[in-house]
Protein backbone atom coordinates (compact mmCIF):
# COMPACT_ATOMS: atom_id res chain seq x y z
CA UNK A 1 0.00 0.00 0.00
CA UNK A 2 1.28 3.40 -0.77
CA UNK A 3 1.43 6.63 0.96
CA UNK A 4 -1.12 8.03 -1.32
CA UNK A 5 -4.05 5.70 -1.27
CA UNK A 6 -7.57 5.96 -0.34
CA UNK A 7 -8.59 5.64 2.89
CA UNK A 8 -8.90 1.74 4.26
CA UNK A 9 -12.96 0.97 5.36
CA UNK A 10 -13.26 -1.55 7.58
CA UNK A 11 -16.49 -3.33 8.42
CA UNK A 12 -17.22 -5.06 12.24
CA UNK A 13 -20.01 -7.07 12.09
CA UNK A 14 -21.22 -8.21 15.38
CA UNK A 15 -23.55 -10.93 16.57
CA UNK A 16 -25.60 -10.54 19.51
CA UNK A 17 -22.84 -11.00 22.73
CA UNK A 18 -19.97 -10.47 20.65
CA UNK A 19 -16.90 -9.26 22.68
CA UNK A 20 -17.08 -5.64 23.50
CA UNK A 21 -13.17 -5.25 23.93
CA UNK A 22 -13.08 -6.70 20.04
CA UNK A 23 -14.77 -4.09 18.55
CA UNK A 24 -12.65 -1.37 20.64
CA UNK A 25 -9.10 -2.94 20.57
CA UNK A 26 -9.96 -2.10 16.95
CA UNK A 27 -10.98 0.47 16.22
CA UNK A 28 -9.04 2.89 18.85
CA UNK A 29 -5.45 1.72 17.16
CA UNK A 30 -7.00 3.18 14.01
CA UNK A 31 -8.22 6.18 15.27
CA UNK A 32 -5.02 7.07 16.55
CA UNK A 33 -3.24 6.34 13.61
CA UNK A 34 -5.24 9.06 12.36
CA UNK A 35 -4.59 11.57 14.62
CA UNK A 36 -0.97 10.83 14.54
CA UNK A 37 -0.95 10.68 11.18
CA UNK A 38 -2.49 13.82 10.43
CA UNK A 39 -4.64 11.73 7.89
CA UNK A 40 -8.19 9.54 7.51
CA UNK A 41 -5.80 6.67 6.37
CA UNK A 42 -8.71 4.58 8.21
CA UNK A 43 -12.48 4.80 8.34
CA UNK A 44 -14.38 1.82 9.65
CA UNK A 45 -18.69 0.75 10.02
CA UNK A 46 -19.91 -1.06 13.20
CA UNK A 47 -22.81 -3.50 10.86
CA UNK A 48 -24.98 -6.40 12.43
CA UNK A 49 -27.05 -8.52 10.17
CA UNK A 50 -30.24 -6.77 10.34
CA UNK A 51 -29.09 -3.07 11.12
CA UNK A 52 -30.70 -3.66 14.31
CA UNK A 53 -29.51 -2.48 17.51
CA UNK A 54 -27.15 -5.11 19.00
CA UNK A 55 -26.32 -5.95 23.06
CA UNK A 56 -22.42 -7.07 23.74
CA UNK A 57 -21.58 -9.78 26.06
CA UNK A 58 -21.37 -7.08 28.84
CA UNK A 59 -24.88 -6.04 27.74
CA UNK A 60 -23.83 -2.74 27.03
CA UNK A 61 -26.32 -1.97 23.35
CA UNK A 62 -24.66 -0.68 19.88
CA UNK A 63 -26.69 0.96 17.18
CA UNK A 64 -24.80 -0.15 13.81
CA UNK A 65 -24.06 2.04 10.82
CA UNK A 66 -25.73 -0.70 8.62
CA UNK A 67 -26.80 -3.91 7.72
CA UNK A 68 -24.96 -6.32 5.98
CA UNK A 69 -26.62 -6.73 3.18
CA UNK A 70 -26.11 -2.81 2.55
CA UNK A 71 -22.63 -2.87 2.87
CA UNK A 72 -20.35 -2.04 -0.05
CA UNK A 73 -16.96 -0.19 -0.48
CA UNK A 74 -15.16 -2.18 2.45
CA UNK A 75 -11.48 -3.44 2.17
CA UNK A 76 -12.09 -5.56 5.50
CA UNK A 77 -14.72 -7.16 6.80
CA UNK A 78 -14.27 -8.94 10.27
CA UNK A 79 -16.87 -11.03 12.13
CA UNK A 80 -17.40 -10.51 16.06
CA UNK A 81 -19.33 -13.13 18.08
CA UNK A 82 -18.94 -15.76 20.64
CA UNK A 83 -18.51 -19.04 19.77
CA UNK A 84 -22.45 -20.02 19.45
CA UNK A 85 -22.91 -17.06 16.80
CA UNK A 86 -25.34 -17.70 14.40
CA UNK A 87 -27.28 -15.86 11.44
CA UNK A 88 -30.71 -14.88 11.84
CA UNK A 89 -31.10 -16.01 7.50
CA UNK A 90 -28.29 -18.11 7.15
CA UNK A 91 -28.66 -18.85 3.87
CA UNK A 92 -28.55 -14.84 2.89
CA UNK A 93 -25.93 -13.66 5.20
CA UNK A 94 -23.70 -16.36 4.36
CA UNK A 95 -24.50 -15.56 0.26
CA UNK A 96 -23.40 -12.15 1.09
CA UNK A 97 -20.01 -12.71 2.79
CA UNK A 98 -19.45 -14.88 0.08
CA UNK A 99 -20.29 -11.80 -2.60
CA UNK A 100 -18.15 -9.66 -0.26
CA UNK A 101 -15.51 -12.45 -1.08
CA UNK A 102 -15.70 -12.76 -4.43
CA UNK A 103 -15.60 -9.04 -5.05
CA UNK A 104 -12.04 -8.76 -3.40
CA UNK A 105 -12.94 -7.79 0.42
CA UNK A 106 -10.85 -9.41 2.76
CA UNK A 107 -13.23 -11.66 5.34
CA UNK A 108 -11.70 -11.97 8.52
CA UNK A 109 -12.65 -12.80 12.29
CA UNK A 110 -11.88 -11.47 15.91
CA UNK A 111 -12.10 -14.54 18.40
CA UNK A 112 -15.47 -16.08 18.37
CA UNK A 113 -16.68 -14.69 15.50
CA UNK A 114 -14.27 -17.25 13.44
CA UNK A 115 -17.27 -19.55 14.08
CA UNK A 116 -19.91 -18.25 12.25
CA UNK A 117 -16.84 -16.89 9.36
CA UNK A 118 -16.25 -20.89 9.54
CA UNK A 119 -19.72 -21.85 8.95
CA UNK A 120 -20.30 -19.58 6.00
CA UNK A 121 -18.12 -21.76 3.97
CA UNK A 122 -15.21 -18.91 3.50
CA UNK A 123 -12.82 -20.23 5.72
CA UNK A 124 -12.78 -24.04 3.19
CA UNK A 125 -8.46 -24.44 2.75
CA UNK A 126 -7.62 -21.77 4.55
CA UNK A 127 -5.86 -21.57 7.81
CA UNK A 128 -7.43 -19.86 11.24
CA UNK A 129 -6.02 -18.53 14.40
CA UNK A 130 -8.58 -20.19 17.03
CA UNK A 131 -8.36 -18.75 20.81
CA UNK A 132 -7.22 -21.67 23.16
CA UNK A 133 -10.47 -21.71 25.31
CA UNK A 134 -12.49 -22.69 21.93
CA UNK A 135 -10.18 -25.24 20.54
CA UNK A 136 -11.76 -28.30 21.51
CA UNK A 137 -14.96 -27.01 20.27
CA UNK A 138 -13.87 -25.12 16.95
CA UNK A 139 -11.84 -28.91 16.04
CA UNK A 140 -14.80 -31.10 16.62
CA UNK A 141 -17.74 -28.83 14.40
CA UNK A 142 -14.91 -27.60 11.44
CA UNK A 143 -12.35 -30.59 11.54
CA UNK A 144 -11.61 -30.22 7.67
CA UNK A 145 -10.39 -26.48 8.54
CA UNK A 146 -6.69 -26.37 10.34
CA UNK A 147 -6.78 -24.19 13.39
CA UNK A 148 -3.66 -22.92 14.50
CA UNK A 149 -3.07 -21.50 18.38
CA UNK A 150 -1.30 -18.59 16.91
CA UNK A 151 -2.34 -14.94 18.01
CA UNK A 152 -2.74 -13.72 14.55
CA UNK A 153 -3.41 -15.75 11.50
CA UNK A 154 -3.46 -14.08 7.63
CA UNK A 155 -3.89 -16.28 5.07
CA UNK A 156 -4.05 -14.93 2.11
CA UNK A 157 -7.60 -12.59 2.10
CA UNK A 158 -8.67 -14.29 5.32
CA UNK A 159 -7.79 -12.70 8.62
CA UNK A 160 -7.82 -14.05 12.22
CA UNK A 161 -7.04 -12.73 15.52
CA UNK A 162 -7.87 -14.92 18.82
CA UNK A 163 -8.97 -12.20 21.09
CA UNK A 164 -9.51 -8.67 22.18
CA UNK A 165 -5.28 -8.33 22.00
CA UNK A 166 -4.68 -9.88 19.39
CA UNK A 167 -7.36 -7.50 17.46
CA UNK A 168 -5.21 -4.61 18.49
CA UNK A 169 -1.93 -6.12 17.02
CA UNK A 170 -3.71 -6.82 13.92
CA UNK A 171 -4.74 -3.55 13.77
CA UNK A 172 -0.88 -2.40 14.24
CA UNK A 173 0.14 -4.34 11.21
CA UNK A 174 -2.43 -3.08 9.15
CA UNK A 175 -0.97 0.31 10.57
CA UNK A 176 2.40 -0.50 9.58
CA UNK A 177 1.61 -1.36 5.96
CA UNK A 178 -0.54 1.76 5.44
CA UNK A 179 1.63 4.45 7.20
CA UNK A 180 4.95 2.76 8.23
CA UNK A 181 6.53 1.65 11.22
CA UNK A 182 7.35 4.45 12.97
CA UNK A 183 3.25 5.31 13.25
CA UNK A 184 2.58 1.91 14.50
CA UNK A 185 4.90 2.09 17.17
CA UNK A 186 3.92 5.05 18.47
CA UNK A 187 0.39 3.87 18.31
CA UNK A 188 1.46 1.19 20.20
CA UNK A 189 3.14 3.23 23.26
CA UNK A 190 -0.30 5.71 23.36
CA UNK A 191 -2.19 2.60 24.44
CA UNK A 192 0.81 1.36 26.94
CA UNK A 193 0.80 -2.09 24.64
CA UNK A 194 4.14 -3.56 25.55
CA UNK A 195 4.74 -5.96 22.52
CA UNK A 196 3.86 -5.79 19.02
CA UNK A 197 3.00 -9.37 17.94
CA UNK A 198 2.66 -11.03 14.10
CA UNK A 199 2.13 -13.90 12.93
CA UNK A 200 4.28 -17.19 14.27
CA UNK A 201 3.76 -15.81 17.60
CA UNK A 202 1.80 -18.28 20.20
CA UNK A 203 -0.83 -17.86 21.81
CA UNK A 204 -0.72 -17.89 26.00
CA UNK A 205 -2.06 -20.35 27.27
CA UNK A 206 -2.76 -21.35 31.33
CA UNK A 207 -1.18 -24.43 33.19
CA UNK A 208 -4.11 -26.00 34.54
CA UNK A 209 -4.28 -24.94 38.08
CA UNK A 210 -0.95 -23.05 38.32
CA UNK A 211 0.27 -19.19 38.16
CA UNK A 212 2.39 -20.07 35.32
CA UNK A 213 1.79 -20.11 31.50
CA UNK A 214 2.82 -22.96 28.98
CA UNK A 215 5.74 -21.11 27.50
CA UNK A 216 7.31 -21.15 31.12
CA UNK A 217 7.72 -24.98 32.23
CA UNK A 218 9.88 -27.25 32.14
CA UNK A 219 11.03 -28.51 28.43
CA UNK A 220 10.38 -32.14 29.31
CA UNK A 221 6.88 -31.22 31.21
CA UNK A 222 5.82 -28.80 28.12
CA UNK A 223 6.82 -31.41 25.57
CA UNK A 224 4.73 -33.96 27.79
CA UNK A 225 1.65 -31.77 27.88
CA UNK A 226 2.28 -31.13 24.00
CA UNK A 227 1.64 -34.79 24.13
CA UNK A 228 -1.12 -34.87 25.87
CA UNK A 229 -3.06 -32.50 23.87
CA UNK A 230 -2.45 -34.05 20.63
CA UNK A 231 -4.41 -36.97 22.36
CA UNK A 232 -7.36 -35.89 23.68
CA UNK A 233 -9.46 -38.18 21.89
CA UNK A 234 -7.26 -41.54 22.01
CA UNK A 235 -5.50 -41.36 25.24
CA UNK A 236 -1.51 -42.08 25.60
CA UNK A 237 -0.17 -43.37 28.55
CA UNK A 238 2.30 -41.75 31.27
CA UNK A 239 4.90 -43.88 30.74
CA UNK A 240 4.19 -43.53 27.15
CA UNK A 241 4.53 -39.91 27.17
CA UNK A 242 7.91 -39.97 29.46
CA UNK A 243 9.54 -42.42 26.96
CA UNK A 244 8.55 -39.72 24.12
CA UNK A 245 10.10 -36.89 25.93
CA UNK A 246 13.07 -38.47 27.25
CA UNK A 247 12.95 -38.93 30.80
CA UNK A 248 11.66 -41.72 33.18
CA UNK A 249 8.56 -41.79 34.66
CA UNK A 250 9.38 -40.89 38.16
CA UNK A 251 11.15 -38.08 36.26
CA UNK A 252 8.04 -36.54 34.53
CA UNK A 253 6.28 -37.44 37.87
CA UNK A 254 8.18 -35.21 39.86
CA UNK A 255 8.67 -32.15 37.31
CA UNK A 256 4.60 -32.45 36.60
CA UNK A 257 4.25 -32.04 40.69
CA UNK A 258 6.89 -29.33 41.15
CA UNK A 259 5.45 -27.03 38.06
CA UNK A 260 2.07 -27.62 38.05
CA UNK A 261 1.04 -29.10 41.69
CA UNK A 262 -0.64 -31.84 39.89
CA UNK A 263 0.46 -35.63 38.63
CA UNK A 264 0.58 -36.19 34.70
CA UNK A 265 -2.34 -38.16 35.15
CA UNK A 266 -4.49 -35.20 36.95
CA UNK A 267 -3.03 -32.73 34.57
CA UNK A 268 -4.15 -34.85 31.22
CA UNK A 269 -7.81 -35.55 32.88
CA UNK A 270 -8.75 -32.00 33.66
CA UNK A 271 -6.97 -31.33 29.72
CA UNK A 272 -9.68 -33.58 28.79
CA UNK A 273 -12.43 -32.79 30.68
CA UNK A 274 -11.63 -28.80 29.87
CA UNK A 275 -12.12 -30.11 25.97
CA UNK A 276 -15.28 -32.00 27.45
CA UNK A 277 -16.46 -29.05 28.80
CA UNK A 278 -16.02 -26.29 25.46
CA UNK A 279 -18.31 -28.81 23.64
CA UNK A 280 -20.88 -29.23 26.23
CA UNK A 281 -21.12 -25.19 25.74
CA UNK A 282 -20.79 -24.48 22.28
CA UNK A 283 -21.61 -27.96 20.57
CA UNK A 284 -24.60 -29.75 20.16
CA UNK A 285 -23.02 -32.97 20.32
CA UNK A 286 -24.83 -35.65 22.97
CA UNK A 287 -22.76 -36.46 25.64
CA UNK A 288 -21.95 -39.82 24.39
CA UNK A 289 -20.30 -38.03 21.35
CA UNK A 290 -18.28 -35.84 23.44
CA UNK A 291 -17.15 -38.56 25.82
CA UNK A 292 -16.13 -40.49 22.76
CA UNK A 293 -14.54 -37.46 21.50
CA UNK A 294 -12.08 -36.72 24.37
CA UNK A 295 -11.47 -40.58 25.18
CA UNK A 296 -14.20 -42.03 27.14
CA UNK A 297 -16.20 -45.13 26.40
CA UNK A 298 -19.41 -43.51 27.59
CA UNK A 299 -21.48 -40.51 28.52
CA UNK A 300 -21.53 -42.20 32.25
CA UNK A 301 -17.79 -42.14 32.42
CA UNK A 302 -17.70 -38.64 31.44
CA UNK A 303 -20.18 -37.89 33.71
CA UNK A 304 -18.55 -39.03 36.44
CA UNK A 305 -14.69 -37.36 36.15
CA UNK A 306 -16.95 -34.32 34.70
CA UNK A 307 -19.01 -33.99 38.58
CA UNK A 308 -15.50 -34.61 40.27
CA UNK A 309 -13.61 -31.55 38.70
CA UNK A 310 -16.87 -29.24 38.17
CA UNK A 311 -19.08 -30.18 40.29
CA UNK A 312 -21.74 -30.48 38.42
CA UNK A 313 -22.94 -33.24 35.54
CA UNK A 314 -22.59 -32.19 31.71
CA UNK A 315 -26.31 -32.36 31.45
CA UNK A 316 -26.24 -30.10 34.55
CA UNK A 317 -24.10 -27.74 32.81
CA UNK A 318 -25.40 -27.68 29.50
CA UNK A 319 -29.24 -26.86 30.81
CA UNK A 320 -27.68 -24.07 33.21
CA UNK A 321 -26.06 -22.66 29.85
CA UNK A 322 -28.86 -22.50 27.87
CA UNK A 323 -31.69 -20.72 30.02
CA UNK A 324 -29.82 -18.04 28.29
CA UNK A 325 -29.24 -19.25 24.97
CA UNK A 326 -32.29 -19.99 22.52
CA UNK A 327 -31.89 -20.80 18.39
CA UNK A 328 -34.60 -20.30 16.32
CA UNK A 329 -36.95 -19.99 19.42
CA UNK A 330 -36.13 -23.23 20.75
CA UNK A 331 -33.80 -23.72 23.48
CA UNK A 332 -30.77 -25.89 22.75
CA UNK A 333 -30.71 -29.53 23.48
CA UNK A 334 -29.34 -30.65 26.67
CA UNK A 335 -28.77 -34.01 26.41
Amino acid sequence: MSETQDKITLGFLAFPGFPMSCLTSAIEPLRAANEISGKEAFAWKVISETGARVESSAVVGFDPDLALKDVEKLDYLFLMSGPTGVFENPKSANGQLRFLARHGVTLGALSGGVFPLARSGVLEGHKCSVHWCYAASFATEFPEIEAVDDVIMVDRKRFTASGAAAAFDLMLQLIEVRLGESVATEVACWFQHPLVRGQGVRQKVPTIKSGSTADMLPRPVAAAITLFAENIDVPISVQEVAQEVGVSPRQLERGFKSATGQSPLQYYRSMRMNAARQMVMYSKDTMTEIAHAVGYASGSQLAAYYREVFGLSPQEDRRKINMFRVEENQSLPST
